[in-house]
């Protein structure tokens, strides 16, 4: 018996099958383990309470691209929720390049780094109960997207759940509470789609449950205020090329009206850079099968970027 292709096959985070994944080594606390012998305490406060900071970097060549933006956002990210990590950025660039290296990567792969307050004394909420410090994980994976994703596009619904008030779990941590973005896929997932499109509080479009949201209208490229959303290291990178190479931007509020009438609509991410929305709501988005023209012209402005801070990274450290 065959099994049925899962959504998970066809997302923003769809990667092409690579067998080596399964003999990787992961850094744990210190030390670099192999794959089955990763493990952290059921005590963790990550695992009992999602309490911890993650972030998702790309291995270019050598180098993790827009290394500084990432370790601004974890460590602006740590210091928010008063988590110490014991680290410096240079600290985190040092389990990052001995963990690829234990393992022979040095491109096409994606790290998830992880830090969470750390074991807990008993399993109960309160902070002070994490005394034995910080655990910090980064997972190296080979890794590209998917090819029949980045070709087709992507389907979204829209979903009843919303990213919430800043004064709820503010948007802008890439904390480990995502049950809010797991319940807006599932839904997603329960409509027939891939991922979720999710409104803001006020009801205006706002981001999907795993990337934020663009869409082309009229030569102009539009994105969310960026009030409720993730403040995607990407999502910057794309408004910044669009300012510098004369494509008029917008981060504003507007509503599923705009986004069913869009000429394109892409996401933006760190795994799959910009990846083609081909519909929304059973809606298709454009004419264009897979990426518009437009979205294929800043995914190449992207690209040179990408080259053009791992040529600078690799010149810095000589």
């Amino acid at each position: 018996m065959t099994q049925e292709p899962s959504h998970a096959d066809h997302s923003t985070h769809a990667a092409e099958e690579d067998a080596r994944n399964e003999a990787i080594k992961i850094y744990v606390n210190g030390e670099i383990v192999p794959k089955a012998e990763a493990k952290v305490s059921v005590y963790d406060s990550g695992f009992m309470l999602g309490d911890g900071m993650w972030e998702g970097l790309r291995l270019y060549d050598g180098e993790w691209a827009f290394f500084d933006e990432h370790m601004d956002r974890l460590f602006n990210s740590l210091k928010s929720v008063s988590l110490d990590s014991g680290l410096t950025p240079e600290g985190v660039r040092d389990i990052l390049d001995r963990t690829a290296a234990a393992n022979g990567i040095t491109s096409d792969a994606h790290c998830r780094l992880m830090i969470t307050r750390g074991r807990k004394a008993k399993p109960f909420q309160h902070p002070q109960l994490s005394r034995f410090g910080p655990t910090v994980v980064a997972i190296i994976e080979h890794s590209r997207p998917s090819e029949a994703v980045q070709a087709k596009g992507i389907r979204l619904a829209t979903v009843p759940q919303v990213r919430g008030l800043p004064m709820s779990q503010d948007a802008k941590y890439n904390s480990h509470s995502k049950l809010n973005c797991v319940i807006a896929c599932l839904q997603a997932e329960q409509a027939g789609a891939d991922e979720g499109l999710m409104l803001d509080p006020n009801g205006f479009v706002n981001t999907t449950n795993a990337c934020n949201f663009f869409i082309v209208r009229r030569g102009e490229v539009w994105t969310s205020t960026g009030d409720y959303c993730m403040n995607g290291v990407t999502r910057q990178k794309v408004i910044d090329l669009c300012m510098e190479n004369g494509i008029p931007v917008r981060e504003k509020n507007y509503s599923l009206y705009e986004a069913y009438g869009a000429d394109e609509a892409f996401l933006t991410g760190t795994f799959g850079a910009q990846t083609p929305v081909a519909e929304i709501d059973g809606k298709r988005i454009g004419i264009h099968e897979g990426a518009g023209p437009m979205t294929r012209r800043i995914r190449a402005l992207y690209k040179e970027l990408v080259a053009e801070d791992v040529a600078k990274q690799k010149a810095a450290r000589g």
